[in-house]
């Protein structure tokens, strides 16, 4: 018992040593790692990653059980391996040196303005959604969460804009030259519209469902996404996450939803009074009934 106090003396008394330089390196190794765990996290190769660490994993365990002859083959895979992840994560060190060239890295430390407007995102898109559903016009609206869906955005034509109603119906109009895609929405606005997306290879899929919806469960299954479909044969809204179809929405249904899936719990309770759907159709219904 002596000795576990005078240790933990001894431990505190090395606390007087400590430079505010080994603060600041221990903060930058803090950094580095967050954001490699936020790049892994947000795209496809956190999958990868793994069995690398099932590699490692391996090759440390037949060191210590003296499994030589695996240890020798493990060890020379690892070290080819090393030139075969710059080939394998290149898109990725590629976007991380354009962020770092741009100074987006450093302006999230420094914690400069990002507003991001969900909410309002979500109401206009419920309204387009009630809309091309009375009218029986195709659509697919894609909320990027976690995984980053830059491959699928540079497929389609960027836009960057606000999201309105009015936007994404010009976007879906049977006529418009984007309608065939789908929309991507990222951080509250309309990244890129006619983008394409990957189909489901689910056996189980109902025979009903037709290109939209096996597109829009795909990129569910692919990422973390949240897709809004509505069918241009029945005008039945939907909604895919995980993999899985949620069909025949009503608005209300459609909007707690989205919020419950792309809102955190308190900003859910607190902007619920800003961006209320009903209130925004009655308001909308009112407004035609004094024009008429």
């Amino acid at each position: 018992m002596d000795n576990f106090w005078s240790s933990l003396r001894q431990g505190f008394g090395h606390l007087g040593t400590i430079r505010v330089m080994d603060i600041v390196d221990i903060l930058l190794v803090a950094a580095f790692f967050y954001f490699l765990i936020t790049l892994v996290r947000r795209t496809k190769t956190n999958k990868l990653f793994q069995g690398i660490v099932y590699i490692l994993l391996a090759l440390w365990l037949s060191g210590e059980m003296q499994l030589y002859t695996v240890n020798y083959i493990l060890r020379n895979a690892v070290q080819v391996g090393l030139l075969a992840l710059v080939v394998l994560f290149q898109p990725e060190i590629r976007r991380f040196l354009e962020k770092l060239g741009t100074g987006s890295i450093f302006s999230r430390l420094l914690g400069a303005p990002h507003t991001l407007n969900a909410d309002a995102a979500i109401t206009q898109t419920v309204l387009a959604c009630v809309d091309m559903s009375a009218t029986r016009t195709g659509a697919l609206i894609i909320f990027e969460r976690d995984n980053r869906l830059d491959d699928q955005i540079r497929t389609g034509t960027i836009l960057d804009a606000e999201t309105t109603a009015e936007l994404l119906k010009n976007i879906f109009y049977p006529k418009a030259p984007l309608h065939d895609g789908a929309a991507i929405i990222r951080s509250g606005r309309i990244q890129a519209a006619g983008c394409m997306l990957p189909l489901s290879n689910n056996p189980n899929l109902s025979k009903e469902l037709g290109m939209r919806h096996r597109a829009g469960i795909g990129m569910s299954e692919a990422s973390d996404a949240v897709v809004v479909i509505v069918s241009e044969e029945t005008g039945a809204i939907s909604v895919a996450v995980n993999g899985m179809l949620k069909r025949h929405l009503k608005p209300e249904t459609l909007e707690n939803l989205l919020r419950n899936e792309l809102l955190p719990r308190e900003e859910d309770s607190e902007d619920r009074l800003k961006f209320n759907l009903l209130n925004l159709l009655r308001s909308k219904k009112n407004g035609g009934e004094e024009d008429a």
